[in-house]
């Protein structure tokens, strides 16, 4: 019995600016490949006719995925290879693919990756914060409620945090760094890296908050936040989880009525409902 040969889906990384980041064997990918799948075919097609490749395109975003996808893996079951890539970067970090990815292992299709640039690495290489652990969190919600939340959940992580952040609201989320976070926590804001307008901001949250607010070049661009973790907190008193409770409180306080800020907070941190309840008053009441 002839078992036919599957074809491979290579999770391929491009440029997140600067096109002479395009790896050789990133290059030969992309031309040897029956199929592109690309999350937009124009801007994936200006790099391929930059490199003077002719391969077929064909979209794979985050609006089709579920759908493209088994159209996709047909096409890998025929024997045809397809490169998977995302407008910059890696494929499925904040990226479109991911749907694709399992749908292909599900399948018993070979996947691998023809790795490179990724915006988070690049940026947690240069600015000057603990690498040794760190907790890549992607894009925080947009809804400052949201954001504020997932902020207190993660007042107390330990390990170098990674945000990738919108120009028009990464001034906000510096805002509710501090005070998620305390305006001493230091961090750094790398925007347009690999591009000609690359700039890398480092400091204390305090610092860099106010000169998102003073410096209109801080806002343009792609962004990258790469913030310190926290220190080891001391108990603080009427607290027994350390400051967790303390940190959740006073960023959902500056949002939330007072009651349902003292619920969240203790599902957050593990505590107590009264016990946050009666924190919650001590702050506000300060």
């Amino acid at each position: 019995m002839i078992i036919a040969k599957t074809g491979r889906l290579h999770v391929v990384a491009t440029p997140i600016g600067n096109l002479g980041d395009l790896s050789p064997r990133a290059r030969s990918t992309l031309a040897e490949c029956a199929l592109v799948a690309a999350e937009d075919t124009r801007h994936t097609g200006a790099l391929l006719k930059s490199a003077g490749i002719s391969t077929p395109l064909v979209s794979l975003h985050d609006h089709n995925e579920a759908h493209r996808a088994p159209e996709l893996i047909e096409t890998l079951r025929g024997g045809a290879s397809v490169a998977l890539v995302s407008d910059a970067g890696t494929p499925a970090i904040s990226d479109p693919g991911f749907e694709l990815v399992r749908a292909a292992v599900a399948a018993g299709i070979e996947v691998v990756a023809v790795p490179g640039p990724c915006a988070a690495v690049a940026a947690l290489s240069i600015a000057a914060q603990p690498t040794d652990r760190f907790c890549f969190e992607g894009f925080l919600p947009a809804r400052a409620q949201a954001r504020c939340a997932k902020l207190a959940e993660l007042g107390a992580e330990p390990r170098t945090l990674v945000f990738y952040e919108s120009p028009h609201r990464v001034a906000e989320t510096l805002e509710d760094c501090v005070r998620a976070f305390g305006a001493d926590r230091t961090a750094a804001v790398a925007r347009e890296i690999t591009k000609l307008h690359e700039t890398t901001y480092r400091g204390t949250l305090g610092e860099l908050a106010a000169r998102a607010g003073a410096d209109s070049n801080f806002t343009r661009g792609e962004i990258v936040l790469v913030v310190h973790g926290a220190p080891p907190a001391p108990r603080g008193e009427g607290d027994g989880h350390g400051g967790a409770l303390d940190r959740a409180l006073n960023v959902l306080l500056a949002e939330l009525p007072l009651k349902q800020a003292a619920g969240l907070a203790a599902k957050l941190t593990g505590a107590r409902d009264n016990e946050a309840y009666k924190r919650a008053l001590h702050l506000k009441g300060n």
